[in-house]
């Protein structure tokens, strides 16, 4: 083999996996040269999932916040289990399992490839599909940043660990969205993401009747609804699904603060936010019972925040053709 012949391939395979730190900042004009439509395709398929998937929405939000708490933002939650690529997937941590959405992220990504082929990451379109998600349940939109490259790992262990999860008090909370550089404000705007989805019940069966092995139910649980509860999930009803928000399920709103005011917080981890005396966040829940416009500012600029968690850019990660899995490496025959 001539080493002239071998050397673009063994550059390729270096820029590939070699990991830097990056500079490179994302910016909400990134495609506006390379796929101009791209936030009105993304859009349109929302909008077609919606039509028939009330849950869409929020199925692609949960895509978004568990790529970002792991690893950065790079589109690693969605790669599959793959042996020939050494992939064991993040959807295998317990945080991840039942985790859905991936359908129409495939569908998006086919509209945008249609369009734009090997412009636009998976990661970007995580960031794009959540602000998509939001505007059409009726909340506000935020200025996406752009620019992410897709991961060519997944990071199991990482998901098993950074993951919040619904049972988790505050303080363990606090910890996790410290970790990746988020505060407790944005702990409280970002769940208010529990405005529309759903949950299934074996994530707050024991708020119910047994709450933390006392036989007895959560007292922070409004007794009224801790009955609709119960009628919504019987026994053997682990996995039933029930709104995280009762009032207004399906829009996105700040009703999920309200909700917290009034003891209906579906799971442990949206009611301590407000319910543990003297918690520190109970000042932002109330700020956005109070003010939906507050909320919507606040959210949005977490979630910009919170896209901008380690991101791959410029030479590093890879522009997937396919979401679920990393793009084969070039041979020598194709170059």
């Amino acid at each position: 083999m001539a080493f002239s012949k071998a050397l673009p391939y063994i550059l390729l395979i270096t820029m590939l996996f070699t990991v830097r730190p990056t500079t490179a900042q994302l910016c909400p004009s990134f495609y506006d040269t390379t796929c101009p439509n791209l936030p009105s395709i993304v859009e349109e398929v929302v909008r077609q999932a919606l039509q028939t998937d009330a849950r869409a929405g929020a199925k692609l939000i949960r895509f978004h916040f568990h790529d970002c708490f792991v690893n950065g933002c790079d589109g690693s939650v969605l790669l599959e289990d793959s042996v020939a690529d050494g992939i064991d997937s993040e959807q295998n941590a317990p945080g991840n399992l039942g985790i859905q959405g991936q359908n129409i992220v495939a569908d998006i990504k086919t509209a945008v490839e249609n369009a734009c082929p090997n412009v636009v990451s998976c990661a970007d379109i995580l960031a794009i599909a959540s602000n998509s998600a939001v505007v059409l349940a009726g909340g506000r939109g935020w200025e996406v940043q752009l620019g992410r490259r897709d991961s060519r790992i997944a990071n199991r262990s990482g998901a098993v660990s950074n993951l919040p999860s619904p049972f988790e008090p505050l303080a363990n909370l606090t910890v996790k969205f410290a970790n990746v550089g988020l505060n407790s404000t944005d702990l409280v705007s970002l769940s208010g993401a529990h405005t529309f989805g759903q949950s299934r019940c074996r994530f707050f069966q024991g708020r119910l009747s047994n709450f933390s092995g006392t036989g007895m139910a959560d007292p922070s649980l409004d007794p009224i609804y801790r009955d609709m509860l119960l009628e919504a999930c019987p026994q053997g009803g682990d996995n039933n699904r029930v709104n995280l928000d009762p009032t207004t399920p399906n829009e996105f709103d700040n009703n999920y603060f309200t909700n917290l005011q009034d003891n209906r917080g579906l799971l442990t981890s949206d009611q301590v936010l407000f319910s543990p005396p003297g918690a520190a966040t109970t000042v932002d829940v109330d700020r956005f019972a109070a003010s939906q416009e507050v909320f919507f500012d606040a959210f949005g600029a977490s979630m910009i925040k919170m896209g901008n968690i380690m991101p791959l850019t410029t030479i590093d990660g890879e522009i997937r053709l396919t979401c679920s899995r990393i793009n084969p490496l070039p041979t020598l025959a194709d170059m």
